[in-house]
């Protein structure tokens, strides 16, 4: 039903709960939940607000990935399937 992303296998027994990667990789298996939520329900107007907030929270880790460490960020992007930000 839901697809289940795993980074797990490339972080260290340490830093698996609170690094970018996890919650990055974590946003979008919710992203991916709620919007087949979505594909069902399309008048739920709460649902998209929180699907919005999540996407945002999202895009606002992976910026701060990409300006600390970009080859973390490629390999983040490359594992999940997502497109990268946009450059301004």
């Amino acid at each position: 039903m839901i697809k289940n992303l795993s980074i797990r296998s490339s972080l260290g027994p340490k830093e698996q709960k609170g690094s970018v990667e996890s919650q990055v990789g974590y946003l979008t298996n919710r992203i991916i939940g709620l919007t087949k939520h979505l594909q069902l329900h399309r008048r739920d107007y709460s649902t998209q607000r929180g699907l919005r907030k999540i996407v945002g929270k999202r895009t606002r880790l992976l910026a701060y990935l990409s300006k600390k460490d970009i080859l973390r960020y490629n390999d983040l992007i490359s594992q999940l399937g997502i497109r990268g930000l946009k450059i301004r």
